[in-house]
């Protein structure tokens, strides 16, 4: 699966082109920055698998239970 995923992505791409992007990149960032770079990276890919599961969990659950958590208006 992610050998599929990533031939989808860098599927038109040959190594040559690989070598000028990895090369631009450590140029841009150099190379202390990188694995700060990728850190955040992962941090946000998991932050938004997060988010996403959790709205999946708010759609799935019955209607019912979802009034019973809303804070009742008593005045």
């Amino acid at each position: 699966m992610i050998q599929e995923a990533i031939l989808l992505l860098f599927g038109n791409l040959g190594s040559t082109e690989l070598i000028i992007i990895v090369f631009v990149v450590l140029l841009l960032f150099g190379g202390k920055k990188i694995p700060e770079l990728m850190k955040g990276l992962g941090k946000g890919v998991r932050s938004f698998k997060q988010g996403m599961n959790d709205i999946e969990e708010e759609i799935k659950r019955p209607t019912g239970e979802a009034n019973n958590n809303e804070p009742s208006d008593t005045h």
